[in-house]
């Protein structure tokens, strides 16, 4: 059985991401205090010493798009006066960096619902610090939303300190009981509409962010889309659909996917379907890669590339492949087809971009196209270039 917190929308359908734990019962839907179904609930999201940066990934998505919880502010002691959009090189989003709990907490109208672990370390434990910290949130009335590896409900303090101040906690990793995962059964072939993965030359690239950025996209202009989430990032955001792959047995992985997707498409009957990708096929780290590629088996490929990274993230010394070698291990992997690249400027001017886009789309023959530009239209254009079919679903918002 799976559960997801409170959103504002009310036809949210169960996702398959979010498990109750089973070695505790009763069970029990969140309930939130004073909890009302119209609006978001409430977090602060801790990212000490993270923010901004790749291990604080989960915080940085959350200040950028969160359609689950209303972000009150980010725990970051070291950027403490700063405002989080701002810091990630974007516009305000009036979601202010403070330095400990007892800011978040004063700054908060009220206590806030939730108390979210926003960073992503390697080793995804939490310090004797952080354990304290967050047995601190739960006296204070705090349900918890953890995206660690680290399972709070197997441990003996936090399940005690959770049935004593009345909080949930959610381990949005944990997958389901073994009996009930999935294999891999070829259902896939029933998804009759386009289904298209986000994938990347590297972690912490800004797969998810594109997923995201490109599922609202394709909806403004009536296309429907659905994101299918594989991160713990992105189902804390509020992917309807999704699973925490790297938590799931190998085994299984594939077919857990495939069940989700077939699932979004019988609930939703989208006209496309994104599939959300982790680290990179080519990276040695990242079994994931080709699960994904194997249980959604996209018909399109969405690269995600970052010209002005020169070294793979934790390894400095493994250099950063490039597009052309990324995108003939897919293709060669998978029968499947790289639509487009998309770009993250990290480390890059305006005029780098720029040149980077005219350069990659000489070389490869697709349309390249940096995602956090202001325009959609682009990232649209190259969807309907892969599917021309697509273009009758347009609305009058393109005509």
């Amino acid at each position: 059985m799976y559960i997801i917190p409170p959103v504002a929308s009310s036809d949210v359908h169960t996702n398959s991401a979010v498990p109750v734990p089973e070695k505790h019962s009763p069970v029990r839907a969140v309930t939130l205090p004073h909890s009302d179904p119209k609006r978001r609930p409430t977090a602060i999201v801790y990212c000490e010493g993270n923010f901004g940066a790749i291990d604080g990934k989960t915080a940085n998505g959350l200040v950028r798009h969160s359609e689950r919880y209303k972000i009150l502010s980010i725990i970051d002691s070291e950027k403490a006066g700063l405002d989080a959009g701002i810091v990630l090189g974007e516009k305000s989003k009036s979601i202010p960096i403070v330095r400990n709990l007892a800011d978040a907490i004063a700054h908060a109208i009220d206590i806030p619902d939730y108390f979210i672990l926003g960073m992503a370390p390697k080793n995804g434990m939490l310090s004797t610090y952080e354990r304290g910290l967050v047995l601190d949130a739960m006296s204070n009335g705090m349900n918890i939303v953890n995206g660690l590896h680290e399972f709070l409900n197997d441990d003996p303090a936090f399940v005690a300190a959770s049935a004593a101040m009345n909080v949930t906690i959610l381990d949005i990793r944990r997958p389901r009981a073994k009996k009930g995962l999935r294999t891999f059964s070829d259902r896939i072939r029933e998804v009759t509409c386009p289904r298209i993965a986000v994938l990347g030359t590297d972690c912490a690239i800004g797969k998810r962010t594109t997923a995201t950025i490109l599922t609202r996209a394709l909806n403004d202009v009536g296309v429907k889309t659905v994101l299918v989430g594989t991160g713990q990032t992105g189902l804390i955001q509020g992917a309807r659909y999704g699973v925490a792959l790297d938590a799931v047995p190998s085994q299984f992985c594939a077919g857990e996917l495939e069940a989700t997707v077939v699932d979004a498409f019988e609930r939703e009957r989208p006209d496309v379907i994104i599939i959300e990708g982790q680290g990179a096929l080519s990276h040695p780290a990242f079994s994931t890669s080709s699960l994904i590629i194997r249980g959604s088996r996209p018909d399109g490929v969405v690269l995600q590339h970052a010209p002005g990274r020169d070294k793979r993230c934790d390894f400095a010394h493994m250099p950063m492949p490039t597009p052309a070698t990324e995108i003939n291990l897919i293709q060669t992997f998978a029968d499947t087809k790289v639509i487009a690249l998309t770009l993250n400027h990290e480390n890059m001017s305006g005029e780098e971009i720029d040149a980077a886009i005219s350069l990659f789309e000489y070389e490869l023959g697709i349309p390249a196209i940096d995602p956090l530009s202001p325009s959609s239209a682009r990232l649209v254009r190259m969807v309907l270039a892969a599917y021309p079919k697509l273009q009758a679903k347009l609305s009058a918002v393109m005509q």
